[in-house]
């Protein structure tokens, strides 16, 4: 495949292969954003991302070498190998192709970049900073919930940098936020250490500084020519919360650099996680000169981003969706749940991701989950790549006291809960449960009326 630097032109319609994916669609909203003309192609099937892409005027195919034709350059996702047949009619025609990340690296070319990166907290964070910034100063953003835009003039262009396969190497950024190093991905990463090497080689990438979580032991053994900047609540930490108060309407906390009180801020958000993303979006923040008092203001009205805590309200249930699909990111989201709903059971409703994820992890997920109320778990949700293993979702349920399997066609057993909160989990396609639950639900308020 050849990767040469994409100079933009309106000459070219950049089609994407692969639209739908998260970082694809946002990517594709980005390039339309900057005024070029975008379309692309994807699987039929309806996905989260969809809406936005449609909004913005962008056509989106089903997957058809016809649709490649003189005039184009291809941005092909990660999840495409060279044989993609979209890719080899490309190829024929002697068009521009480009993979993601090399696209990437070249697109943030000319701004003060900043990449987001670490196992857990990616999005969350990316998120928070894109809207902080974006209400201080022009900033473009590529978010991982498949978000992205771009303005006139931009200072800063914030992104998403993924570690998975090592997608993030392309790029160059001026700031990296790294909230953790964690082991995922048993797919790819052989362990720990070869999770600590993907990140310090990109740390070595960075050209200006890095923020790091202060409690991350692999964090804190980078090494690295730029300066590092740990952000935490430890008495070690650059940038420190302290005087943390963690309510139901959200959390605040008084944050120090160096010793220095910058003051108290507040964050409509839940859990400790999110006190350290607003930490780093601050350190960032104060490091690029921007006033205290914008950036409070802005703290405070962020939403979240998709998938991460979202949540509806049906009938006296609390509904929240969230994607996490990791030990780590359960046991942060329960954490939430509990801040924000202390007095209301937590069930939860959990989907495996990937058969070597659920391997790995059989005995955490069964500790972290056994922290809810009550846990039901669907089948696993499997990938492109793993279709089978040798575990079944039985096997976790085997290990949490009380848990119960659950499926799409009988989601009557979530009917026996009144005034609670329902969480459904995981990266796969969980919400078609969440759909149905709240049907049902839906069906019943109106039997009732």
């Amino acid at each position: 495949m050849t990767e040469t630097e994409p100079k933009l032109t309106k000459e070219l319609t950049y089609y994407f292969v692969g639209i739908k994916g998260t970082g694809m669609s946002a990517m594709a909203l980005v390039v339309k954003d900057m005024g070029f003309q975008v379309e692309g192609s994807d699987i039929d099937k309806y996905t989260f991302t969809q809406k936005g892409l449609e909004d913005a005027g962008i056509p989106i195919h089903s997957f058809d070498p016809d649709n490649i034709k003189p005039g184009m350059a291809l941005v092909v996702g990660n999840a495409f190998k060279d044989d993609q047949p979209e890719v080899l009619r490309a190829k024929e025609l002697g068009l521009p192709i480009y993979r993601y990340p090399e696209f990437l690296g070249q697109l943030i070319k000319g701004y003060t970049s900043i990449a987001v990166c670490g196992a857990h907290g990616k999005t969350s964070t990316t998120g928070l900073l894109a809207h902080v910034l974006s209400g201080i100063a022009p900033t473009d953003y590529l978010i991982g919930d498949g978000s992205g835009n771009a303005v006139p003039d931009a200072r800063f262009f914030v992104y998403e940098a993924d570690e998975y396969q090592r997608h993030f190497m392309p790029t160059y950024p001026d700031y990296a936020i790294m909230t953790n190093i964690d082991f995922d991905h048993p797919d790819y990463y052989t362990g720990i250490d070869d999770v600590f090497n993907a990140f310090q080689t990109f740390a070595g990438h960075v050209k200006k500084g890095i923020f790091a979580w202060g409690d991350d032991p692999y964090l804190r053994k980078l090494q690295v020519d730029v300066p590092i900047y740990y952000y935490g609540t430890g008495e070690k930490d650059d940038f420190r919360a302290f005087d943390v108060k963690r309510t139901t309407t959200g959390s605040t906390f008084n944050v120090a650099f160096r010793g220095r009180d910058l003051g108290r801020f507040e964050i409509p958000l839940f859990g400790e996680h999110n006190v350290l993303n607003a930490l780093a979006v601050i350190a960032v923040s104060y490091f690029e000169e921007v006033d205290l008092a914008e950036i409070r203001r802005e703290l405070m009205t962020f939403k979240g981003v998709k998938r991460r805590f979202a949540q509806v309200k049906v009938n006296d249930m609390t509904i929240i969706d969230d994607y996490a699909h990791h030990p780590s990111e359960i046991r942060a989201t329960l954490d939430a749940a509990r801040q924000e709903y202390p007095n209301k059971k937590i069930v939860v409703v959990f989907q495996p991701h990937t058969f070597s994820r659920t391997i790995a992890y059989l005995d955490d997920f069964a500790e972290t989950l056994g922290k809810a109320d009550q846990v039901y778990v669907t089948k696993i949700y499997g990938s492109p790549r793993e279709k089978s293993g040798d575990v079944s979702s039985q096997d976790l349920v085997d290990k949490i006291p009380g848990s119960a399997l659950i499926t799409e066609d009988n989601m009557s057993p979530l009917l026996d809960f009144h005034d609670d909160v329902v969480i459904f989990m995981g990266a796969g396609d969980i919400q078609k449960y969440e759909r149905t639950y709240e049907d049902l639900l839906s069906h019943l308020s109106k039997k009732v009326n």
